[in-house]
């Protein structure tokens, strides 16, 4: 049986360690047995409006798009997009959204973030992050986000052959944290005020980060148990 999907599992707030995207090789889509992840494009504003909307109660961490004024930090599909899509301009995240396969519809966002140095002469990076991920009520508690993580984590191991990825979350935010250890990823500890808040509650104040990580020689072990969810 998969493992819950939450809301929320690993965030992003991250702006540092820009490497260009053009030099580095990177997938338009990524496509599954019930998820496909393609590249952001400002055409997908308004079916991630409508995946954003409906209760916000797993949202409460994460930076969810939200229309509503009374949101702390509220911006719609479209700003939500252009966001994002200047992340990726600057070289910094790799911006996905989750579409579900049984219908084609638009579940969330999900983004490679962090991206490492590069070897010298190398077109792939050391390392990644996975953040600022999150699906809408009606697709959590299913076999997406396990999905969406395999795919994200077997083309940062096999393709890029990386040596660390890393999935961070507010300490507070027990769904995430119980949801990332399921996946296989190591607790490290946490960081104190490392980030201000992103989501519903505490947006904009200083926060602690519980940070995760896998890396390369627990690939293996990671991906055996994620396609035996799957099963």
């Amino acid at each position: 049986m998969a493992p819950a999907n939450e809301g929320e599992i690993g965030d992003g707030e991250e702006h540092g360690s820009a490497v260009l995207i053009a030099m580095t090789t990177h997938p338009t889509s990524l496509i599954g047995a019930h998820v496909r992840l393609d590249l952001l494009t400002v055409g997908d504003a308004a079916a991630i409006d409508a995946a954003s909307t409906g209760s916000r109660e797993t949202f409460l961490y994460a930076p969810v798009p939200g229309a509503d004024p009374a949101l702390p930090g509220a911006r719609d599909g479209h700003a939500a997009i252009a966001e994002r899509l200047s992340t990726y301009a600057a070289g910094m995240w790799i911006p996905f959204v989750q579409r579900r396969m049984s219908d084609g519809a638009v579940v969330g966002m999900t983004n490679y973030i962090a991206i490492g140095e590069r070897l010298t002469g190398e077109t792939a990076p050391s390392g990644v992050e996975i953040g600022g991920t999150w699906l809408s009520p009606a697709a959590q508690r299913s076999p997406i986000n396990t999905e969406a993580k395999l795919l994200l984590l077997r083309f940062a191991f096999e393709e890029w052959k990386v040596f660390r990825l890393q999935i961070k979350t507010d300490e507070r935010n027990e769904r995430s944290r119980s949801a990332i250890l399921r996946l296989g990823a190591t607790f490290e500890g946490i960081l104190r005020n490392f980030q201000p808040g992103s989501g519903d509650v505490g947006y904009g104040s200083p926060r602690n980060t519980a940070m995760y990580s896998i890396i390369d020689t627990e690939w293996p072990s990671v991906k055996t148990r994620l396609e035996a969810y799957l099963a």
